[in-house]
């Protein structure tokens, strides 16, 4: 019987022989001398180091290194110790207690108590992107002694036990923000050079550069991590990437850091490995965003015209080299649980897109014009450029003139989020491990806020939306809860306020030197503490 690699993992789970592997690899692991340095590359450059009030794909990778969250997990997304040694939930789910690990020190050498989760708690409801969303529930964080912490919630949530990860759910020094008001914490200097309890300390960012990160001697885990440093380097550049692989000058990259064109080539190779792992957190999605307040796209057949302008097939295949799946719904083809097979894509069908825009009033002038739009993508996959450049050609095809903009990341965000400078946006979304994280913020009204990143951009607002999601977020009974989000699904590929493309299938390149890097369902966004390095491999 043929088993893909992911099957494997999931049949070993249910024989509990996962729970051996690691054991085994750890134990290999302490018979390694310590040291070394692990090139990390992490593209684009992230626009802040913490992810505490930012979703951007580079501050989740950077960020778990120095700042810790209660859980990790397993590959099955069983959770696992970290900042906490136990939790507990109550029946009635409106009650989470954790026991808290002793003598952790943050890297200033306070000491970490149950009054930093409280306070991280409150903070993430009030300025993560998702946060808004994951800890809407939550009435108060109880700290009845400095290592026990108790989340007192007004109404249940299913998803919460899963999002309380470092890249997801960082728990950061209550000191440092302390006195600092709501709106200056996505500023504030703990940003851009965190002081946390990981396994690495902050050393330097030289931006456009690297950002290094040395090893914690004080760290809780005795012994770890076995890295003497973990350099993080931006290469704008995929050729060179690809090339800094070959040559062994980078060690391991995630989110599939080479260009697709290349992968096949490079994975060939006797020094290189691929991982498909460690991406269970995730289940990445592709979308293209409308700026609802743009006056032709308030028009739904607008809207429609131009989904139907879209092959999704030709998107797949020629933008992402087949690593992925056609999703047109909001909930990603990785998500299967809650995913309504039942809606299709657009059909490609251009003259259907002509009728529409004829209807909508918006007939071609003299020069065959019907009106102009500002297109703009995420830097942080160059796909996405590719997918601006494939629908700029479609849209000329139906008479609408678009011109593309191009910026570097942290501009991206500002003039999409901030600033409002777009009309679609070929854009990213981690599903997450739940609709209630990952996709709800997309299409909540009450998620729509100036300046907050992987947020409501197109400025969404549907009253029986809201109701459903709202309802979703805590409804315990799962099939109840099924119905609510297929219910989801409908609305939105009827109103189409934005066009859901293709889930991403990511991979992790490494060079085979490097061990213990994929040991759980975070990848490459977990702490890197079990890495090491094994000369003479690779």
């Amino acid at each position: 019987m043929d088993i893909s690699r992911r099957q494997l993992n999931k049949l070993l789970a249910a024989t509990g022989l996962t729970a051996f592997l690691p054991l085994r690899a750890f134990a290999e692991t302490a018979a390694q001398a310590k040291g070394g340095t692990l090139n990390f590359i992490v593209e684009p450059e992230p626009p802040t180091i913490l992810t505490l009030a930012h979703t951007a794909g580079g501050t989740q990778k950077v960020s778990p290194k120095i700042t810790e969250g209660l859980l990790t997990y397993d590959f099955d997304l069983t959770p696992k110790p970290q900042l906490a040694t136990e939790w507990s939930i109550s029946d009635d789910g409106l009650n989470y207690t954790f026991k808290l690990r002793p003598n952790v020190k943050w890297h200033d050498g306070k000491p970490f108590t149950s009054d930093d989760v409280a306070y991280s708690i409150e903070l993430l409801k009030q300025v993560h992107p998702r946060g808004r969303g994951t800890f809407a529930n939550v009435t108060k964080v109880e700290t009845p002694d400095p290592l026990t912490a108790v989340i007192r919630l007004s109404k249940p949530a299913p998803y919460l036990l899963s999002a309380l990860y470092a890249a997801e759910s960082p728990i950061v020094p209550k000191h440092v923000y302390d006195g600092v008001k709501i709106a200056d914490v996505p500023t504030n200097q703990n940003g851009g050079a965190p002081i946390g309890t990981g396994p690495f300390v902050f050393k330097e960012w030289v931006r456009g550069s690297h950002i290094i990160l040395e090893r914690n001697p004080d760290y809780w885990d005795a012994g770890k991590p076995y890295l003497d440093q973990v350099i993080v380097r931006f290469v704008p550049d995929g050729a060179a990437r690809a090339a800094g692989f070959e040559t062994g000058e980078f060690d391991i990259g995630g989110d599939n850091p080479i260009p697709l064109s290349d992968l096949e080539r490079v994975k060939a190779l006797p020094n290189i490995g691929v991982d498909s792992r460690g991406y269970e957190t995730k289940g990445d999605q592709t979308q293209l965003i409308f700026n609802l307040d743009n006056q032709y796209l308030k028009d739904v057949r607008v809207r429609r015209a131009i989904a139907h302008a879209i092959d999704l097939n030709v998107i797949l295949n020629t933008v992402w080299y087949g690593y992925g799946h056609v999703s047109p719904t909001p909930i990603s083809t990785f998500l299967p649980r809650y995913l309504d097979t039942s809606i299709k894509p657009y059909a490609f069908d251009l003259k259907a897109s002509e009728e529409l825009l004829d209807e909508a009033g918006y007939k071609r002038g003299a020069d065959g014009v019907r009106f102009n739009l500002r297109l703009t993508h995420n830097s942080y996959n160059e796909g996405f450029k590719r997918v601006a450049e494939y629908l700029k050609q479609n849209l000329t095809r139906i008479g609408i003139n678009a011109t593309i903009d191009s910026y570097d990341f942290s501009t991206y965000i500002k003039k999409v989020y901030s600033e409002r400078a777009f009309d679609v946006t070929a854009e990213y979304l981690g599903n997450q491990f739940d609709p209630t994280l990952g996709v709800q913020r997309i299409y909540w009204s009450k998620n729509f806020k100036i300046g907050l990143p992987f947020s409501n951009a197109s400025h969404y607002n549907n009253p029986e939306v809201d109701k459903l999601l709202e309802t979703a977020s805590v409804e315990i009974d799962d099939a109840k809860r099924k119905e609510q989000f297929f219910a989801f699904q409908k609305i939105i590929a009827d109103e189409v306020p934005v066009v859901n493309l293709i889930s991403l299938e990511n991979v992790t390149v490494f060079n085979k030197r490097v061990k213990n890097h994929t040991i759980g369902a975070e990848g490459v966004q977990s702490n890197f503490a079990e890495v090491y390095i094994k000369d003479g491999e690779g």
